[in-house]
């Protein structure tokens, strides 16, 4: 079994900042790309960031100069740096890890049960 728990969502004014995290547990051997997605209210689910297990990154335009991904390999766990929030970034926000499980030579993606970010103008 695999779980992924996210942590440090809420409210924010704009212009201030958030940092989320998402760590896993489980029967895991290895953890392949991590990322996060967002989804507001009468939207499709987005891709905010995404890293790899060797530290390379990919960040939508939408966000790019002002949020940063991270990763601590050692704990499993990615992180989401958001400065200079805006109310367009209110969504839900949900992480994402490819992971092979222990006893297995497949990924299987797993999610974030999701936080809420709010920005107020």
């Amino acid at each position: 079994q695999v779980q992924q728990v996210e942590s440090g969502g809420g409210l924010v004014q704009a212009g201030g900042s958030l940092r989320l995290s998402c760590a896993a547990s489980g029967s895991i051997l290895k953890i392949n790309g991590m990322g996060w997605y967002r989804q507001a209210p009468g939207k499709q689910r987005e891709m905010v960031a995404t890293i790899i297990s060797g530290g390379s990154t990919n960040v939508a335009d939408s966000v790019e100069g002002r949020f940063t991904i991270s990763r601590d390999n050692a704990k499993n766990t990615v992180y989401l740096q958001m400065n200079s929030l805006e109310p367009e970034d209110t969504a839900v926000y949900y992480c994402n890890a490819n992971i092979t499980r222990t006893g297995t030579w497949w990924k299987s993606a797993y999610w974030g049960q999701g936080t809420q970010v709010t920005v107020s103008s």
